[in-house]
């Protein structure tokens, strides 16, 4: 996958970025390790339920491509693998902290405060929606 340098104009940066990070899980990826440092395929695959493995592998896939992650294999058996940041993906945390933060945010604004309490997120998102949909 070729990669450009976008530094022609205001917003390139953005661009030069996005194409690191972009995918619908890259960032999420990248949070969880760096919350927990390395992490097993599986413990991924755990920790972000939506994605498929076959999506969680590809977009592993680009990231180590991009020099962001550092598969590590193990030559045991059964064989173990798990992925690290690398120093280059280590220089993202001030993005994806960032990001935790205007998410926390967001999640904040968008949930009603009656459900803000909620321990089960998916259920309060639900009782949200069927709320809204019942107003209109």
């Amino acid at each position: 996958m070729q990669r450009y340098i976008y530094a022609c104009q205001d917003g390139c940066p953005v661009q030069s970025t996005l194409q690191i990070i972009s995918g619908k899980w890259k960032a999420v990826i990248l949070y969880h390790l760096f919350k927990n440092g390395t992490c097993r395929f599986g413990e991924l695959q755990r920790k972000i339920e939506d994605c498929s493995s076959r999506m969680l592998a590809l977009q592993l896939n680009e990231l180590e491509k991009d020099n962001v992650v550092k598969k590590n294999v193990y030559s045991v058996t059964p064989p173990k693998t798990d992925y690290a940041l690398t120093e280059f993906g280590k220089s993202l945390a001030p993005v994806i902290e960032a990001m935790e933060k205007w998410g926390d945010h967001y999640n904040q604004v968008a949930v009603k405060e009656e459900y803000a309490d909620s321990r089960d997120c998916r259920q309060a998102v639900n009782m949200i929606n069927k709320i809204e949909m019942e107003e209109d």
